[in-house]
């Protein structure tokens, strides 16, 4: 069973809770929710090493999975500035509780990310029993498609947008007496920064649905306004990757692009869905109306 229709059928029986009991159920599913972070945050403690060397240190080294990828795509398009073959900087910890401050971090910001999906399911358990029947069948799904989309956002931001940026801050250089030596606060805080914000931004498909769900969205609106939504995708793309490589810029706006498009397609459908439901609920009205309108009312 999916796990946002799980209780369904616990609240079809049941009187309605009080302020109090909401409260206390609110009360469990936020300590569940942190108890699943934390126990993600002692697991990846425990192999912090293992995910520094494997994954964290990985994009600040020539050989990482997007670096070779540009040097093949370089190879076939014959763009020799598309392959990257040397990251010049260093790596240091200036500080004397520097690698522990930042290995507890770093556990943390990994135990949100896996987390994720089974915290938001505990917020998603609370809030949907509150909806109508009509809110909850358009609604359907909804735990997979944020996981779906946070995941998506996530892996584009370590592979495609933190590598960009590594690299250029990495060889850019005012004078060539000047070395590149990075703190690792520094280092791990731009990949934090920039893979969670491309997480979030991928949400965007799901805050246009539940934009045009409470009417302040629609498709016309955002067809309309697509060539301004446009130029704000590239200024984005821009501010994301500092390059000024426009195929690096290119590559950042082109999946943005296409989510603002799916948010169209989405609006439009909770548009169209939201038309079908009005139109049930009239011709539901117009047969209750007409079946027996001289029975008298009971008192009952």
């Amino acid at each position: 069973m999916p796990l946002d229709q799980e209780f369904d059928k616990e609240t079809a029986a049941g009187d309605e809770m009080t302020f109090i009991e909401h409260l206390e159920e609110l009360r469990w599913n936020i300590i569940r929710a942190v108890g699943a972070i934390l126990v993600f945050t002692i697991v990846a403690f425990i192999f912090i090493e293992e995910i520094y060397d494997k994954i964290i240190l990985a994009p600040s080294r020539p050989d990482f999975w997007t670096y070779r990828m540009m040097c093949k795509i370089a190879d076939f398009t014959g763009a020799e500035g598309l392959c990257i073959d040397k990251l010049d900087f260093e790596l240091q910890s200036r500080e004397m509780a520097g690698q522990f401050t930042m290995a507890l971090l770093s556990s943390v910001i990994i135990g949100l990310l896996f987390a994720f999906p089974y915290a938001f399911w505990e917020v998603w358990r609370f809030i949907k029993p509150g909806l109508k029947p009509s809110e909850r069948k358009v609604s359907r799904g909804a735990v997979f498609y944020v996981t779906f989309l946070f995941l998506s956002g996530v892996l584009f931001g370590y592979y495609i947008v933190s590598p960009l940026a590594i690299n250029f801050l990495a060889n850019f250089q005012l004078d060539p007496r000047i070395k590149n030596q990075f703190d690792i606060t520094s280092y791990v805080g731009l990949i934090s920064v920039l893979t969670l914000a491309c997480g979030l931004t991928f949400q965007l498909p799901v805050v246009a649905f539940v934009l045009s769900r409470i009417g302040f969205l629609n498709p016309r609106f955002m067809r309309e306004y697509r060539r301004h939504a446009f130029v704000v995708i590239l200024i984005l793309a821009a501010v994301i990757t500092p390059s000024p490589d426009v195929l690096s810029q290119v590559l950042v706006a082109m999946p943005l692009t296409l989510l603002y498009e799916i948010s169209i397609l989405v609006s439009a459908w909770v548009e169209r869905t939201k038309k079908e439901d009005a139109e049930i609920e009239a011709k539901q009205e117009e047969e209750d109306a007409l079946r027996n309108p001289w029975e008298p009312e009971s008192d009952m």
